[in-house]
């Protein structure tokens, strides 16, 4: 299936602990539907000291389901995405509460 979240997005978060947030996708993992979205669903966890890394509790982002998230349109609302084919052949993706297109 073609992706309606990708890398780079701005998205606002539907349901859920950070309800209303919004954040810049970061990472999308379509094998398991989720997404990290930068500065939503924190976590702590505990990191183990290396020659790199500084030990101890660290904040850092939780996967997030890609069904409750929604791309934030030009407008600052959420919107669905849909697809729409070129004469020439390229798909691009299209906001459907606007139908501005989003990349292309």
């Amino acid at each position: 299936m073609a992706a309606k979240i990708r890398k780079g997005d701005k998205v606002i978060v539907l349901t859920g602990r950070d309800k209303g947030r919004t954040g810049e996708v970061f990472e999308v993992r379509p094998e398991q539907g989720t997404a990290l979205v930068r500065g939503v669903n924190m976590v702590k966890r505990h990191q183990k000291q290396t020659q790199n890394q500084e030990g101890g509790i660290i904040s850092k982002e939780a996967p997030v389901q890609l069904s409750n998230i929604a791309y934030l349109g030009k407008d600052g609302k959420p919107t669905r995405i849909g697809f729409k084919i070129h004469a020439d052949g390229k798909k691009v993706r299209v906001a459907k509460s606007s139908g501005a297109e989003i990349d292309g």
